[in-house]
Order: C-alpha cells, then structure tokens, then sequence
C-alpha cells in the first residue's frame, strides 16, 4: 500500500497549481536521508483532495518524523477548493489517522497550512516562524524599498569590484559555502554528496540556478548562493561567502541579483528568503524591503524516553 500511495502521489505532485518544491516526490528523494518519505492521502471521487507527506526516521529505536536537511515547507496540502474551515477539520483528522506509531513529530508547515485546530485537539504544539518574501513583479519598485545604504552604497560598490555569473559548478559552491563553518569550526550540514543528489534532480527539471561573485580582476570568488523554484515562487535556500572577503558586499550583491534573476528570467512574482529566525540574518532580509510571511512549526512528543533522551542531548 505504501509503494501505492507513493506513486499516487507523484502523479498528484505534477498536477497541482501551488505545491512548495519541498513537497514534490523528487525533492523528497533527494532530501530523505537516514530516513524514508511516506506521505498520507486523502481521495474524493477517485481524486486526492488532501496529501501529508512526512519524513520518518529512527533513533533509539523509536520511529518520528522530522525536517530532512534542505527541507523547508512540509505540511497537509489541501487542494484551493478545500481550503475553507467547512472542510479542512474532517480531512486533517483523515490524514492524521493515516500516521503509524510515533515517538515524536516535528514539521514546518507550508504557506497555505494555516489551520493546525485538528492537532491542538490531538495534544499537538505549535510555534509561529518567519520568512521574508517580496513581490517582485515590479522590480523598480523592490529597488526603491531597499534600505538607502545597501541600495546607495553597498550594492553599487560590490559591482565595482565584483561581477555575478551563473555556474554548474558545484564544487566551487560547496567550497565557499562551507568557509563560514570552517572559520567557526563547526561541520557543514550536509555533504557534498547530498548537495549533488538534490542538485542532479534539480538540474533535470530546470528548477534551480547557482550564483558566483567573482573578483573583476582576479577571478577569486568571494561568495555564492543558490536558487530553486517552483511555479509560484523562487526561494534562495543556501549562500555564503569567504569570510576573509566579506567587506566587499558579495552577500548583498548576491541577493539583490537573484533577485532580479526571478523577475526577468523565471518570470515569477514571489522571491522567498526561506527564512530565518537568526537576528542578524533577519536584519538584512528587512534592509531588503522583505515582508514576514508566518509559518508554523508543529510538534508533539508521544515517548517519555524519547522526552528524557532530547533533553539530554540538548544539555
């Protein structure tokens, strides 16, 4: 039934007007590691109207779902006719009723999952999170937005210096994306050979770009970012730069061209940050003119053991 329900799904991923990248079964293949992916369903007349698709792991032996690595915007999805308070209480109870025996849960919703009632009657949590997002239909409009010291100063100053190209090589991405780490010594979140798989399911469906902002003279590269995007939305889920570079404004510069990267070249009308609840990070996302977009972040923990086991972990 599971094998079933998947390939069900993957025919409902093409179809559906404004489901998150993240929540796309090829997404999901690649971001699922240590782990599975399984998805609960929820069919009217011989049409899916409702989709959970959850992350399922084990530590301890004890099974729960969490976030994969690279994974934002998970959640039940309901089809837009569906989306009213009429109808959506008896499907999230369906698709509850679908979830195996958990030790824990933990997921961050998508945009259009904004009624959690059904899992606060189930004992569930919930936590209120950001993202910054802009409209960018009208790019002249995004630039006057831009805090007078990045659009004034910053911006223009890290052209001088610095011009942006787009580039498949992932390496040289990777590299620089994790110098920040490096510095902090700290482990990079994922390795390179995770970045390739998400990064090969990408590039087969002309669903993501990667920026580099290289010295105008030496062809050093001072920092990177990478875009991916669905029909609705371009989200710019990773960036980073040489720490022993960064006064020339690459990370600004970056943005700002990805930016208009999704307005003239993918023709879409939402730039998402993909959020941050960093201070100095949500700093910048406001000096872009970025409004908050909420999001919920919903968990429940069934096991004592596990309970203690997280606690201990954390201290």
């Amino acid at each position: 039934m599971p094998r079933k329900l998947k390939s069900k799904y993957r025919q409902f991923c093409e179809t559906v007007p404004d489901l998150p990248v993240y929540m796309h079964a090829f997404y999901l293949d690649a971001v699922c590691e240590d782990g599975q992916w399984e998805v609960a369903l929820v069919e009217k007349g011989g049409k899916i109207v409702a989709a959970w698709p959850y992350f399922l792991k084990k530590k301890w032996g004890f099974p729960y779902v969490a976030m994969p690595v690279l994974g934002r915007l998970m959640g039940p999805y309901l089809i837009p006719p569906y989306r009213n308070s009429v109808k959506e209480n008896g499907l999230l109870e369906a698709l509850l009723d679908q979830f195996p025996y958990l030790a824990a849960f933990e997921q961050d919703f998508n945009y259009q999952a904004t009624n959690w009632l059904p899992l606060f009657w189930r004992k569930y949590q919930q936590t209120t999170r950001y993202s910054y997002i802009l409209n960018v239909t009208d790019l002249a409009y995004c630039w006057n937005k831009i805090a007078p010291d990045y659009r004034n100063q910053k911006i223009p100053k890290a052209r001088e210096i610095l011009e942006v190209s787009t580039d498949d090589d992932l390496a040289e991405f990777y590299r620089v994306h994790n110098l920040s780490y490096a510095r902090q010594g700290k482990k990079p979140p994922f390795t390179f050979e995770f970045l390739s798989k998400l990064d090969q399911a990408l590039a087969a469906r002309g669903q993501r770009a990667i920026f580099f902002a290289k010295d105008r003279e030496s062809g050093v590269v001072h920092g990177v970012a990478y875009l991916v995007w669905d029909r609705q939305s371009a989200y710019y889920i990773m960036a980073g730069d040489d720490p022993a570079l960064r006064q020339s404004g690459a990370g600004v510069l970056l943005a700002w061209e990805a930016i208009q990267y999704t307005h003239a070249v993918l023709k879409l009308s939402v730039f998402d940050f993909a959020g941050s609840m960093v201070k100095a990070i949500e700093r910048v996302r406001r000096q872009f003119g970025a409004q908050q977009k909420p999001y919920f972040r919903v968990h429940k923990t069934w096991s004592t053991i596990w309970g203690i086991g997280k606690k201990i972990l954390r201290s």
